[in-house]
């Protein structure tokens, strides 16, 4: 991670807890639910909800699918215990199976059944949230969200999202300090949806070099100042530029008249700092 960013603090998690809390006061839900996979960022969105709210206000389900590994169940199913929360396994497969034989035709790619998977998941996310008047509290961190690495209305969908400030290297400093075990913290990164697959590999980066690059991009740096902070090439710095610009449109609410009939337009809520053209 660039030394520019700064170090996540007990201050900083502390702030975290108070607005998970505060948001659920506010909008007057009744706990979060939140998928649990496994992985570092729905285990720490987990803890952060159970600290906040209690853990008998936070639900975590588990969705696999074929391609899930049989340890996921277990690891799962112990997070889940040690920090008291409740627990539900739901199958996602038949839903996913069912989709795919009435969309897929031709060559089908992993990506295509990824994201009929993941589109699945926040069905499941969001009817039992419904049920219950409970909020689903997203996962994802800043560095997918500025990349676009993740589903649009799967994944990136939800009510609340803690870690959309945090880049993925600023998520394990704060798993540690709010005291997410080590083994999860030192997982390889994986959105689970097709056998193999890991969140480095597929965009072709390390989190440690990405995050060094979004953080001076939206510092306004030049590629050449990147390059110098970083010490990456800048063939790998535009291209991540040119992700970034690319992948805007998942970032921002669907684009609708700026201008119409003389109607007022109010959108709920703040764009978040990586919303900004680069």
């Amino acid at each position: 991670m660039s030394s520019k960013i700064p170090q996540v603090t007990r201050e900083d998690a502390d702030a975290l807890v108070s607005f998970i809390r505060t948001t659920a006061e506010r909008t007057g839900c009744k706990g979060a639910v939140v998928g649990l996979s496994g992985g570092l960022d729905s285990a720490t969105v987990t803890k952060l909800c159970a600290d906040a709210l209690g853990p008998d206000r936070v639900l975590n389900i588990f969705m696999p699918s074929r391609v899930t590994p049989a340890e996921d169940y277990k690891v799962t199913s112990e997070l889940s215990s040690m920090w008291g929360a409740e627990y539900k396994v739901v199958d996602i497969q038949p839903a996913v199976d069912a989709l795919a034989a009435v969309l897929l035709s031709g060559k089908e790619t992993p990506l295509e059944r990824g994201n009929i998977s993941a589109r699945c998941r926040m069905i499941v996310l969001y009817n039992m949230a419904k049920k219950r008047d409970y909020l689903v509290f997203g996962t994802s961190n800043q560095s997918e969200i500025m990349m676009g690495y993740f589903t649009k209305f799967g994944d990136g969908a939800c009510d609340v999202t803690p870690l959309a400030n945090l880049y993925k290297t600023e998520v394990r400093q704060l798993a540690r300090i709010i005291g997410v075990p080590e083994d999860i913290i030192a997982k390889p990164p994986s959105a689970g949806l097709w056998e193999g697959q890991t969140d480095e590999s597929e965009m072709g980066i390390r989190y440690e070099d990405l995050d060094g690059i979004l953080f001076d991009l939206e510092r306004d740096c030049s590629d050449s100042q990147i390059a110098a902070d970083t010490g990456l090439e800048l063939s790998e710095i535009a291209r991540i530029r040119a992700q970034v610009r690319s992948m805007e449109h998942k970032r921002l609410p669907a684009i609708r008249p700026s201008d119409f009939r003389y109607r007022k337009h109010y959108i709920h809520g703040s764009i978040p700092r990586f919303n900004k053209l680069l």
